[in-house]
């Protein structure tokens, strides 16, 4: 649920990016950063291995002005893909307003993807969350590859509650801002309900 501060007319949202390691969640954010006016986007904030991979998470503040007298905040999260990680993926998600499935569309990557989900929708189910309601945007990532799934499996294996996707190529930023723009939206549709 969204942090609103009626004393500062402040609302902040929590967007995460969720997948499988080296998806293309830090990939997007960075494109974010480089791409939005820097008044309106804080400081990305990375926390890698030594071999660049997303060691805790990303976080990137992005300030959206106001809307209806409230001052709007999202920060854009990313989880550690690895395996290894999964507790910190949890902790990450928490209190999340809406998230950003980055599939890698990649053929020999499906079943990844597939327990990647599976982690994803148990997590937010634990979480209290309707997944047929919750903000969800599904990204079929790395379009530019040669061995990649046609949408229509991915959207098979991967999309059940039929939420919005978006095929894209993170590195040089097709569908990134789309997805954004989606999972905002979406985001901020819920304010509605509150």
């Amino acid at each position: 649920m969204p942090l609103i501060n009626m004393a500062k007319r402040e609302i902040s949202c929590k967007v995460v990016y969720y997948g499988i390691g080296l998806s293309g969640k830090t990939t997007n954010l960075h494109y974010i950063h480089t791409m939005v006016n820097p008044r309106d986007v804080g400081q990305m904030v990375s926390i890698d291995t030594e071999t660049e991979r997303t060691l805790y998470f990303d976080l990137l503040p992005l300030d959206l002005g106001q809307v209806h007298g409230f001052h709007l905040r999202f920060q854009l999260y990313t989880v550690p893909g690895q395996v290894l990680y999964q507790q910190t993926r949890i902790a990450v998600l928490k209190g999340a307003d809406g998230v950003v499935f980055v599939a890698d569309s990649q053929a020999n990557k499906l079943k990844e993807n597939m327990e990647s989900w599976s982690e994803l929708a148990d997590q937010l189910s634990r979480q209290g969350k309707n997944l047929s309601e919750f903000p969800l945007v599904m990204q079929w990532n790395k379009r530019d590859l040669p061995d990649i799934l046609p949408t229509s499996i991915l959207e098979q294996y991967l999309n059940q509650y039929r939420v919005p996707s978006v095929e894209s190529v993170a590195v040089n930023g097709r569908g990134v801002m789309e997805s954004l723009r989606l999972i905002i939206n979406a985001t901020l549709r819920t304010l509605d309900t509150i």
